[in-house]
């Protein structure tokens, strides 16, 4: 099919979840430039809700990859928002059957299968971008810009904090879906952070790690650390309901938070009366279970330290739990710094001035985000993904597979480190 400017480019949905479902939004804003055409999903609700939200034909509604590329090529693209362990083996067939692919993170769940997924892709000539939206977010995209222009002079030194929410972490990371890497096969760091570690190496420019070290631990959320009355479920057998800030009925029914994770096919407009949401949580929905007695595995907070090949370092820390959830950034150059905290929506940059009765300079740089989420960065990354396919020139954003690697491998390593207790080399 031809990619030209004047016909909008045709995708599926593979996995119409949450996620895929935000990116391929853009076709609705931007239906000239976008049109979702197909659907893979073996959930039947999910399916037929996504069906009537994006007009899909009844015929381009599969239950499998195996069943779709089964036929001639019906889109050039794909939009692939299945869970962790499903990415490589999902995209490999869709790459063999001529597809271009829009993947969301993290690429895999081993260093080998990306590696083998990049090799494919090599093989079959695709394009497969990876949803590293926060390259996109206007916050992040001005930060390197600076650092492009020289503004900061060779880089020393990055520092990345991600601070998850104490209600975020209850939904994701200890009920949710990658509460456990026994289930999900990625770990906390892989699952949450490589959208930090991917902007380490994005912001170091062209200099490649060959160390890392890492420490972290299940410090929080297990059974010997459960309260004085804490039962099995929020809202059956728990004493301390009422005052803890983990409440399922406070934070998913009274706050409404998160309702695209804990009711089934929320996001596709799918609706619960109130009296059903309430016995869902008292009986079979596992974002009702009591945090401290969950089948989670995972870190709650870890610590990660980079060296790269220029001798310059980076650390990130992930704290699951926080009051605040924000993202902190402080890099620090030959000629000048940069601090800010994404959420908070400005930075400053920083320069040397030995001036008498001074010591530096501070611009105050302020950014609006927009509407979407990441820091305006998910519906960017859809623009540049369709852009890309019409043979635009990259953004300096972009996320295609070769330039997405280098964040994953730091955090394979990183994960290899904690467990092994070791210095890990690249």
């Amino acid at each position: 099919m031809a990619k030209t400017s004047s016909s909008p480019l045709t995708a599926i949905l593979v996995g119409a979840g949450q996620r895929s479902t935000i990116y391929a939004s853009y076709s609705e804003k931007h239906p000239e430039a976008l049109r979702i055409v197909g659907v893979v999903e073996p959930d039947v609700e999910r399916r037929r809700l996504a069906a009537e939200r994006f007009g899909i034909d009844e015929a381009h509604c599969f239950d499998s990859v195996e069943q779709l590329t089964a036929l001639p090529r019906i889109a050039e693209a794909a939009i692939n928002g299945t869970m962790d362990e499903l990415h490589v083996q999902t995209t490999i067939p869709l790459l063999e059957a001529g597809y271009d692919v829009l993947l969301e993170k993290p690429i895999g769940v081993t260093e080998e299968e990306v590696l083998h997924l990049q090799r494919k892709a090599e093989e079959h000539g695709r394009t497969v971008m990876i949803c590293h939206v926060l390259r996109y977010a206007p916050f992040y995209t001005a930060i390197q810009r600076r650092i492009a222009d020289g503004e900061l002079g060779e880089i020393i030194n990055i520092q990345t904090s991600e601070h998850v929410s104490y209600h975020h972490m209850a939904v994701s990371f200890i009920r949710g879906k990658w509460g456990s890497v026994a289930k999900c096969k990625s770990s906390m760091l892989m699952a949450k952070c490589c959208h930090d570690l991917d902007l380490i190496t994005w912001l170091n420019g062209s200099a490649q790690p060959t160390s890392v070290s890492s420490y972290g631990s299940l410090m929080q959320f297990r059974a010997d650390k459960a309260p004085e009355g804490a039962g099995t479920r929020c809202l059956t057998d728990c004493k301390i309901e009422a005052s803890c800030p983990y409440s399922a009925k406070k934070n998913y029914i009274d706050q409404g938070r998160w309702g695209f994770y804990v009711w089934n096919n929320y996001h596709l407009g799918a609706t619960m009366s109130l009296e059903e949401k309430l016995e869902s949580l008292r009986t079979d929905n596992p974002y009702g279970r009591c945090v401290w007695h969950c089948d989670n595995d995972v870190v709650d907070h870890q610590s990660v330290i980079i060296e790269f090949d220029n001798g310059s370092t980076a650390s990130h820390n992930m704290i699951g739990a926080t009051a605040k959830p924000c993202r902190i950034i402080h890099i620090i150059g030959t000629k000048g710094e940069i601090q800010g905290v994404m959420e908070d929506g400005h930075f400053v940059v920083r320069h040397f001035n030995p001036v008498q009765g001074q010591e530096y300079t501070e611009e105050h740089v302020t950014l609006d985000p927009g509407g979407d989420g990441h820091g305006g960065g998910d519906l960017r990354l859809a623009e540049d993904f369709v852009l890309t396919l019409r043979g635009d020139e990259a953004s300096a954003s972009s996320t295609t597979l070769d330039q997405s690697i280098t964040g994953h491998l730091i955090g394979f390593a990183a994960e290899r480190s904690r467990l092994e207790g070791r210095m890990v080399r690249l």
